[in-house]
């Protein structure tokens, strides 16, 4: 490997030239580090990354730490917000997915300890509070899509009733007066959330709120599509039935597209449906293309970074933040 000594021969400057140049060293002459940097393009130097640790005392990881994030689809545009947002501040993501094992996770976090991390994100796949005592008190950590719970962790998650409340007033503002709402049935902050945002929404219009356009589901995540479509089913079988469906998420959609077809009924013309979640992959592809909320992944992920740089505050009055991101509207061909 090129020493920074070799460069410095190179180009005919000491070592302290070479190093200043690498540092952003303002007292340097224009034309020194014009030859000091070509130089170092011209023998590819790559300045020693445990060097630098002596030298700065930063390491330059930041540790992302997940449940069960990066194995699933729903998290790649967190993990990319986290990502882009570390490289453009010149460091680098340390992942590590636990698989929601408690043992995996205390490995990890000192695996991370012993690569001197500058700090811990960590991320859940669904939005949850956890235990504030599984992260050491002398690293900062910061928490996304989770809550401590003991509120002692700085935060970011979605605002998951204000969702909740655009979602239906999104049928709500087309003129549908009977909306169905098809949800989990987890006592989880978002199925409460977007329920409290269904309920909200309809007091805002006036309309009281009717248990009988309700359907909870208490299936495993692989079931929802096929319990939503008995559900939505149902709901249209209704003497009076809805004319609007908010689904708690995108992936129920399925379900509620292939019900609302069984009657012979048309998406948007007879029924219309709105999601949560954006999955593109999802969301974009089916017909038609899916009016839903968004959550905020990529802009969480940036967040969480620029939290844990010092980039925005993480304490006020005293306390950790507790973010809560806005969740916005993508319009498409379902309502």
């Amino acid at each position: 490997m090129i020493t920074i000594k070799e460069v410095a021969q190179h180009a005919g400057v000491s070592v302290r030239t070479v190093s200043r140049v690498l540092n952003n060293n303002p007292h340097v002459a224009e034309a020194t580090r014009n030859q000091v940097l070509s130089v170092i393009q011209e023998l590819d130097f790559r300045p020693s990354a445990a060097a630098r640790y002596m030298r700065t005392g930063q390491s330059q990881l930041i540790g992302f730490l997940t449940d069960e994030l990066a194995q699933n689809a729903f998290g790649y545009d967190l993990i990319i917000g986290a990502q882009q947002a570390a490289w453009e501040h010149g460091k680098l993501l340390f992942l590590l997915n636990t698989n929601n094992d408690p043992e995996v996770e205390a490995r990890a976090i000192n695996m991370m300890r012993d690569y001197q991390v500058e700090g811990i994100v960590y991320a859940t796949i669904y939005h949850r509070q956890i235990k504030h005592s599984q992260f050491p008190k002398d690293l900062p950590t910061l928490l996304v899509n989770c809550f401590a719970d003991d509120r002692s962790l700085p935060s970011i998650v979605p605002d998951e009733i204000a969702g909740g409340r655009l979602a239906t007033e999104t049928l709500l503002k087309k003129g549908h007066r009977r909306v169905g709402f098809v949800s989990i049935a987890a006592k989880e902050p978002a199925p409460l959330g977007r329920l409290e945002g269904y309920r909200q929404a309809l007091a805002s219009f006036d309309i009281p709120y009717d248990e009988a356009l309700v359907r909870f589901i208490e299936e495993p995540f692989e079931g929802l599509a096929n319990s939503t479509y008995d559900s939505v089913l149902s709901l249209l079988q209704m003497p009076n039935p809805p004319t609007g469906i908010f689904c708690f998420n995108d992936l129920m959609v399925l379900g509620a597209y292939d019900a609302i077809r069984k009657t012979s009924l048309r998406i948007p013309e007879d029924v219309a449906v709105v999601g949560f979640d954006n999955v593109e992959i999802l969301a974009a592809q089916v017909h038609p293309p899916l009016t839903t909320v968004e959550l905020p992944n990529f802009e969480m992920g940036q967040l969480a970074v620029r939290m844990l740089l010092g980039l925005e505050e993480t304490n006020r009055g005293g306390r950790p933040v507790q973010h809560m991101i806005h969740c916005p509207l993508i319009e498409r061909k379902s309502v």
